[in-house]
């Protein structure tokens, strides 16, 4: 490729970037027209999205997070499916089963398969805990794979894919907390809080009327596709990437460089799929602002979504109250970038 067809290159898709970037504020303002407050919530939503990513939503009921997914897909014109989770749901009411049927032309029986609700682009797994490890399990091969295997056939999911899952971190009482292989499988784990007193007084104000906000249709599902591969194509640096590495293998209190801190309070740490989260999330961060220069200032900024999850604390740090946000928090002040050169 000669140094023309690279510059232009080069300017197509820091164009790409700028439409990105300009869909990402209209998609901010139409949901807004619904979703009053979470702002940063959504915006690490659209960062999981936008970076073939799942994403865990962790709060008390009544905060909108049904809502807010469902907005998201409808102004990205997404297939929704809801799946309330619960003691008595079995893996073949998510993914879907085979049917024995009589073929009316030649009498022969055959069977076909119906699908189940996993079949979406957006799949809101509402309060996931709630229901046993086996029927959790049903999702692993559709986050994993984008595909569903019955009966010795592979059925693919729709693109794009996404299992947006929700958990109430109240109540604990008959519930599955999640295995550590399927919390890998989120991207991002997001803490749904309360609103301000300002925006909860908006709520009351705008929400108790007769008819809801409509919102726009701004992409299609297609568009969400391409606007992913411009994510993929941004390129990263060494010194950003090796950052990201070095504050991953910060977490594991049996590395070499992990400090007093780490092995006094972390059991496991994260693995190397946070690492390509982190990087990945900062790409999506960094072309959704409008630009193609990924900076660690981005993987700070999606570190403690990335990596929550997958940092296990200990009993020490259980009764001393320190929880993985602390650890990683204590891991952004002290892994400086300098480090990483």
């Amino acid at each position: 490729m000669t140094q023309t067809n690279v510059e232009q290159a080069a300017r197509e898709q820091l164009e790409l970037v700028r439409r990105l970037a300009e869909t990402h504020k209209t998609m901010r303002a139409e949901i807004a027209k619904r979703i009053i407050g979470q702002r940063q919530v959504l915006d690490d939503l659209l960062t999981a999205i936008f970076s073939q990513g799942h994403a865990l939503l962790i709060g008390v009921p009544g905060l909108a997070k049904t809502l807010m997914v469902s907005t998201v897909a409808e102004i990205l014109e997404l297939v929704f499916h809801r799946i309330q989770f619960t003691p008595d749901l079995m893996p073949a009411d998510i993914t879907g089963t085979e049917v024995l049927e009589e073929d009316r032309t030649t009498g022969r029986r055959v069977f076909r398969f119906v699908h189940g609700p996993v079949f979406a682009n957006i799949v809101l797994a509402d309060e996931i805990n709630r229901t046993p490890p086996k029927t959790q399990a049903a999702l692993l091969e559709a986050m994993q794979e984008k595909k569903i295997s019955i009966g010795g056939q592979d059925h693919p999911l729709p693109e794009p894919f996404f299992v947006l899952a929700t958990q109430n971190p109240i109540e604990q009482d008959g519930t599955y907390p999640l295995p550590e292989a399927q919390l890998d499988r989120f991207m991002f784990a997001l803490k749904v809080d309360y609103p301000t007193a300002e925006e909860e007084l908006a709520i009351a104000q705008t929400t108790t009327g007769e008819s809801a906000a409509e919102v726009g249709k701004l992409v299609t599902s297609k568009q969400v596709v391409e606007l992913q591969h411009i994510v993929r194509r941004v390129k990263v640096s060494d010194h950003v990437a090796r950052y990201a590495v070095k504050l991953a293998r910060a977490t594991r209190p049996g590395d070499a460089g992990a400090d007093e801190f780490v092995r006094k309070y972390v059991q496991w740490g994260a693995g190397p799929r946070a690492v390509q989260y982190l990087v990945l999330g900062a790409k999506a961060r960094a072309v959704l602002a409008g630009t193609t220069n990924v900076d660690c200032g981005h993987i700070r900024d999606v570190a403690p979504i990335v990596m929550r999850h997958r940092v296990l604390t200990n009993f020490a740090a259980e009764a001393e109250g320190v929880d993985a946000d602390a650890v990683v928090a204590h891991l952004l002040e002290t892994v400086g970038e300098d480090e990483a050169k």
